[in-house]
């Protein structure tokens, strides 16, 4: 039986602040803006971005210091306030405080340009920069990518009602919107969660409801999408990049090198992931998947299907999680034992799973938990998040702003200790249900992520000549998914643009999910040869991530991310996953493949 809304736990705010009016949240509120008033004196001070500012050390370090405690003291207010919001987008008062907040945080963003050209001109040398080497030499490269200060300051001031504010919408319309199943109304994301559900007629009428609701609200959502990715156009051209991907390229630390010989090796695994659904359409019983069934889970005749209760996964995922590494353990059971999870879906929140750091290495955790093996994937990924932001607690905060490409290191290596212990531990019947679980997990971050990345390229190439139509963003959707699904599907999902708030909040948000995952393997399978030994190592890995780009970064361990050899070594685990699920079906189901 599925959990029930009040068994699922909630996460608790009130640790954070206790309510909008109290002392602890109205004084930190008075402190940014107290400390941004002081970085701006600093700054006229030393005539920083102007003629004759001072070039020493101790500027640099003061500096430093300043905008250090700044971010530690601004990023738990925001992402209070941005949690509340997203638990509950009726949350009126938090969504006032929260805009409030923003326009309070562009004051900030009016200082970048001075402060990126100062740092650009600096001699790492001289300033004695040690790990904040990175922070200058990207400077450099943003100072080369920057329009005029008043154009900056501008584009600044124009983005809380142009591209925010197309983010908004998109999160609190779609946070609204619901469906009905059956006769019963859901919330879009308990809707999108029946794609789970056993029985195919559940999956294809929840299927049909969600493309329905979507249809339903098309206008305002392309609205959004040409508005945001319109504006991030705009700006590339002004600034002098030259395409859309490579801001997307800078910002994630890797080479356009590195992301060809990724993308290069998933195209060619295409055919390998075609196996596995056409295998998964026959234990089904049809001769090609339909999109509603990418998610199904698959039955063993004479047994129920295996649901995994909210305990049942939590305790799973302690118990292997401290064999792998007892510090990582800890952190979960106490993000457990301190409420940092909010798990249940309902009308008004947020869907999908993120984990959100709070300061001091703690973390809040947002899910739409169902009692499926999937969820419990996604808690153990969400938890590995966790665990990062614990690793990082003594950095900078500087230095705590790791790129997306490296941010996912953790939660995959939680999710691929999680899995391989179900494998290891289950009987027969429930490792298939768990091996075809983490594929269909596999299989979206390497066979779908790349549908994104073409869907995303294909309408930036549009988008700067004019603004899609709905159908036109349902084209190219379509089109990205034959190219990756290809003659495996018999249907497709054309509103997936709509579905995914990461086309519109940022920018080719899809290819670092497969860098992640198969570095993370890379990883794991260094942990398999090295045991306990590797931890520390992988520990000091975690609390890096936000001094070196990815090739450097990796070059430590001797993995080279230009070489597509690299990347295979990765996904052939997957693919042995692969072959792995078609004996098992051949053992189990009886299914010739």
């Amino acid at each position: 039986m599925s959990a029930t809304t009040s068994e699922l736990p909630t996460w608790d705010l009130d640790s954070l602040f206790p309510g909008l009016e109290s002392e602890a949240f109205l004084q930190t509120w008075r402190r940014v803006e107290a400390q941004l008033a002081e970085l701006g004196s600093f700054l006229e001070a030393r005539r920083i971005g102007k003629e004759g500012a001072a070039t020493d050390r101790g500027t640099f370090l003061e500096l430093v210091n300043r905008l250090n405690a700044f971010g530690d003291t601004f990023g738990p207010l925001y992402a209070y306030l941005l949690m509340r919001v997203d638990s509950n987008s009726a949350d009126a008062a938090a969504q006032a405080r929260l805009s409030e907040l923003e326009l309070v945080y562009l004051k900030f963003q009016k200082l970048r340009p001075r402060l990126q050209r100062w740092l650009a001109g600096l001699d790492p040398e001289e300033v004695q920069a040690g790990e904040y080497r990175l922070l200058l030499e990207e400077a450099r490269i943003q100072a080369a990518h920057m329009m005029s200060e008043p154009e900056e300051t501008l584009a600044a001031e124009l983005s809380l009602s142009g591209g925010r504010a197309w983010v908004k919408l998109h999160t609190h319309l779609t946070s609204q919107i619901t469906a009905q199943v059956n006769g019963e109304e859901l919330p879009i994301s308990a809707v999108r969660n029946l794609a789970m559900h056993p029985e195919e007629a559940v999956r294809k009428a929840a299927y049909q409801a969600e493309l329905q609701a979507w249809e339903a609200h098309q206008i305002p959502l392309a609205a959004a999408l040409n508005g945001y990715k319109g504006e991030v156009s705009t700006l590339n051209r002004r600034r002098g990049w030259e395409d859309d991907l490579a801001p997307a390229l800078f910002e994630n630390r890797i080479e356009r090198k590195t992301l060809e010989a990724l993308q290069s090796v998933m195209v060619a695994s295409f055919p390998h992931w075609r196996r596995y659904f056409t295998a998964k359409a026959k234990a089904l019983g049809k001769p090609q998947l339909d999109w509603w069934d990418l998610f199904a889970p698959l039955r063993v005749p004479g047994e129920s299907p295996r649901r995994w209760s909210w305990e049942e996964g939590r305790s799973f995922i302690l118990a292997h999680l401290a064999q792998f590494s007892p510090e990582a353990a800890a952190l979960a059971q106490r993000a457990f034992d301190e409420c940092w999870l909010d798990a249940p879906s309902r009308k008004g929140k947020a869907g999908g799973a993120y984990c959100m750091p709070v300061g001091q290495g703690a973390s809040r955790i947002l899910l739409n938990h169902e009692d499926s093996y999937e969820s419990v994937s996604t808690l153990a990924h969400e938890l590995g998040h966790a665990y990062h932001n614990h690793c990082l607690r003594e950095v900078p905060y500087l230095l705590r702003q790791e790129p997306m490409t490296l941010a996912e290191t953790a939660s995959i290596m939680n999710e691929t200790v999680i899995g391989e212990a179900a494998l290891k531990t289950l009987p027969p019947a429930e490792q298939l249900g768990v091996l075809e679980g983490g594929l269909q997990s596999a299989a979206q971050v390497i066979v779908d992520i790349h549908s994104r990345f073409l869907f995303e390229r294909a309408v930036f190439a549009k988008r700067r000549n004019r603004e899609l139509l709905p159908e036109e963003f349902c084209g190219l959707m379509f089109e990205a998914q034959q190219a990756t699904y290809g003659e495996a599907l018999a249907t497709y999902h054309p509103y997936m643009w709509a579905v995914k708030g990461h086309y519109y909040g940022a920018n080719f948000y899809n290819f670092p999910y497969a860098f992640g995952l198969l570095f993370g393997l890379a990883l794991y399978q260094r942990y398999l040869s090295e045991g306990p030994d590797f931890l520390p190592q992988y520990k000091a890995l975690l609390a890096s991530v936000g001094m070196h780009r990815a090739e450097e970064l990796a070059a430590r361990f001797g993995f080279n991310l230009r070489s597509e050899e690299f990347w295979w070594e990765g996904m052939r685990v997957l693919l042995g996953r692969i072959e792995r699920f078609e004996a098992l079906l051949g053992q189990i189901l009886k299914v010739k493949v």
